[in-house]
């Protein structure tokens, strides 16, 4: 079935690109369009689409609003933000808002299609530019090791850090020389010791803890 997605952009021409993109796409419909905040909820609980790709400049109360309150009477729907705004306090906020995933408007069109289907799967997915940047800003270590971090073997710590970075489970195999069964089963014993689900839950571990490598 076709992912069906809500277009919210106030500039026509960005939603005329956006439209003629995905619908270039086999998997993707256009579920409609909307140009201000008010416009953007009440068209998702109206058309109650796949994905709802989310400019943050939008006119009203902006675009971290729209996705408060989307995210408080749609909470299946994921949101991806699409902005010129390369700012990880912006990131945070989205993330925090509950945001699915965060891409600025330079990235090829290639990546925003995937992007789409990322969210979709039940992903969380940042443009590799802002991940980068939220770890580059990671707090500093705290003055007493976190006794969660002391359970983990090495070899957990270097997955967890790759995970957060947004490698796929094969990119990590890859990049570890160790097979993809591994990795899951290295993902398994980090949700068990850290309880950690999501790939933002994963990014606030590493930062807080000073894990990246």
């Amino acid at each position: 079935m076709a992912i069906r997605v809500l277009i919210c952009d106030d500039h026509s021409l960005m939603q005329r690109g956006l439209t003629s993109l995905l619908q270039s796409a086999s998997d993707m419909v256009i579920a409609g369009t909307a140009s201000d905040t008010d416009g953007a909820v009440n068209s998702a609980l109206t058309l109650r689409p796949d994905v709802v790709l989310m400019d943050i400049s939008i006119p009203g109360a902006g675009g971290i609003e729209a996705i408060r309150r989307l995210n408080a009477n749609l909470p299946e729907v994921r949101v991806l933000v699409l902005t010129v705004h390369e700012d990880d306090d912006i990131l945070r906020e989205a993330l925090r808002a509950g945001a699915s995933g965060y891409i600025v408007k330079r990235a090829a069109e290639s990546e925003l299609l995937d992007a789409v289907r990322a969210v979709h799967r039940g992903q969380t997915y940042i443009h590799p530019s802002m991940t980068a940047a939220l770890l580059r800003t990671a707090s500093p270590a705290p003055e007493k090791t976190n006794p969660l971090v002391e359970e983990l073997t090495p070899r957990e710590i270097e997955v967890l850090s790759l995970l957060a970075r947004g490698y796929t489970n094969r990119q990590i195999a890859e990049h570890l020389t160790i097979s993809v069964r591994t990795v899951e089963s290295h993902r398994a014993n980090l949700t068990g010791k850290l309880g950690l689900h999501s790939r933002v839950d994963l990014i606030n571990f590493v930062e807080a803890n000073d894990l990246d490598a």
